[in-house]
């Protein structure tokens, strides 16, 4: 088996095919996939770089999604088979021919999505559902801010609040992506090269909610537009480990800070958060009423490339890699 080895990178070069030694026999609740093409994420750029390992127990292998299909399915394994093409969300493992991953963290494929399509968007609809509909506990209503829009997950949370009928104000760094998160269903744009995003927001008003990548001096800013009661769910570190909390403006408009990750949390738990995200808007990526918007598919001896494409910021949607043709 073939899989990405992350080396030294004194040329500018990450990570490298290699051969890797053969999967073990799926255990009795997994499934055993053959990979068809794997989407590309933050967490993956932080861990090649030594910044964030993965969860105990999980692959040294990076890669948090794939499409795939099954080749073997465990003793206990009762609701898929050989042959079906699935979408897998995991804790590593991604980026090579085969992946081992527990039955409960597999979704259907829409007959009409193509393997790049079903790649590209289990980690970031399930971390913009998890943090803002869950934890968040988003209700009917409330206003949400999502730093990032045309990332991944930003672009996930526009189509998920759009569908729910909640207002979104999106930030972005440049027009191309103000038009993209429109189009997509944002209520406002904010271009942070171009406005005071503090002021800005508070032109519209407070909002509710607000989903944080990026950490640093963001928050004490996010502190100043979050309305009473209102959640900040941060889930990166783009813009350093540490910042300023008003800690006097939280207690008096009781402002929650939520720190969250979907890598590390249980089978178990990254299960009942895709049943409950298939069941509030499974319909409506059967009908491609939300969709994932896939920015560029990269070939597998390509892949430096896009790794490289998202570390410098120019995604609009995800990025893939194709592994094997069916």
């Amino acid at each position: 088996m073939k899989a990405i080895q992350i080396i030294e990178h004194d040329s500018g070069q990450k990570v490298r095919w290699r051969s890797h030694s053969a999967l073990d026999e799926p255990q009795c609740k997994e499934v055993q996939l053959r990979v068809l093409s794997a989407g590309i994420n933050r967490a993956d750029l932080m861990q090649i770089a030594g910044k964030y390992p993965p969860p105990k127990g999980a692959s040294e292998i990076p890669g948090l999604e794939v499409c795939g299909v099954i080749e073997r399915v465990g003793a206990e394994v009762a609701d898929w088979e050989p042959g079906q093409r699935v979408s897998a969300l995991l804790a590593g493992g991604g980026f090579a021919e085969k992946v081992n991953v527990s039955a409960s963290q597999l979704l259907p494929v829409p007959e009409n999505w193509s393997n790049e399509t079903a790649a590209g968007w289990l980690e970031t609809f399930a971390t913009a559902y998890l943090n803002v509909f869950q934890l968040a506990n988003l209700q009917p209503g409330e206003r949400v801010l999502a730093h990032a829009g045309a990332s991944g997950v930003g672009s996930s949370l526009i189509q998920l609040c759009r569908e729910s009928g909640n207002e979104l104000v999106a930030i972005v760094g440049s027009e191309e992506k103000s038009k993209f998160c429109l189009e997509l269903g944002a209520k406002t744009v904010i271009n942070r090269y171009q406005q005071d995003i503090v002021e800005a927001v508070k032109a519209l008003g407070e909002v509710d909610v607000i989903l944080n990548p990026v950490a640093g001096e963001s928050i004490a800013k996010d502190q100043q537009y979050l309305a009473q009661d209102g959640r900040i769910i941060l889930i990166g570190l783009m813009g350093g480990r540490s910042g300023e909390v008003d800690f006097g403006r939280m207690l008096m408009k009781r402002q929650n800070l939520i720190g969250s990750t979907l890598r590390a949390l249980s089978s178990t738990q990254k299960g009942r958060i895709l049943s409950d995200l298939w069941r509030d808007f499974g319909g409506k990526f059967k009908n491609n009423r939300i969709k994932p918007i896939i920015d560029k598919v990269f070939a597998a001896d390509d892949i430096q490339q896009a790794l490289d494409y998202v570390a410098a910021n120019k995604t609009q949607g995800k990025v893939v890699v194709k592994l094997a043709e069916k």
